[in-house]
């Protein structure tokens, strides 16, 4: 069983499943679902990486290619960002097992190949359309949106999501929120919503 769950193959396949959930979760935060498919993944793939011989070099690219990502979503970069976080990311993950040689990737060339096409290309296409969703010239005042309360639909800490004026949006919180409890929007980065509590402003 354990040769099973350390053949090479079946780790790659882990670790970028891995990277989409996360990816996805950061796009489309609040869903809890993504987040939890993602540390198991992750946690397995780790638990992969700690028995079986890695290219360092191939860890540090996968880490550098986070990066890109996060000033991406975070900071609205160009599609140049993108391309350069899913080229670390994939390239890092393919040559993360060590092979017979520094430049043989462990899994199988035709996976990789086929896996980087399918997964890539639809993260690319997915992370492009959230961006021209999030940079679209939006039809309502968003300036009025301040002092507006609403309803967390979901646990919101560093993220999560409300429901004001009839939409729901993605949020964050200085203090953890439950779901379900009354909200109200204090400022707001982009398309994200800064709230806090109503019974906290009473307090």
């Amino acid at each position: 069983m354990e040769e099973i769950l350390l053949n090479p193959d079946v780790l790659y396949i882990f670790l970028v499943l891995g990277f989409l959930l996360v990816i996805l979760a950061i796009l489309t935060p609040g869903t809890g679902i993504l987040e939890v498919g993602a540390l198991f993944a992750l946690f397995f793939t780790g638990w992969g990486i700690y028995n079986s011989p890695v290219n360092v070099w191939a860890v540090v690219l996968v880490l550098l290619g986070a990066a890109p990502f996060v000033i991406l979503v975070r900071r609205r970069g160009g599609r140049i960002y993108l391309a350069i976080s899913l080229a670390a990311l994939f390239l890092g993950a393919a040559y993360l097992f060590r092979g017979a040689a520094w430049w043989q990737p462990a899994a199988n060339p035709l996976l990789i190949i086929l896996v980087t096409a399918l997964s890539g290309g639809y993260l690319w296409v997915a992370a492009i359309k959230v961006l021209e969703t999030e940079r679209s010239r939006p039809t309502h005042d968003l300036e009025g949106l301040i002092g507006a309360v609403g309803e967390a639909k979901t646990d919101i800490y560093s993220e999560g999501s409300i429901q004001v004026h009839g939409e729901l949006w993605s949020a964050r919180s200085s203090t953890p929120i439950a779901a379900g409890a009354q909200v109200r929007v204090t400022g707001r980065e982009g398309f994200i919503l800064e709230v806090t509590a109503v019974e906290d402003q009473r307090s």
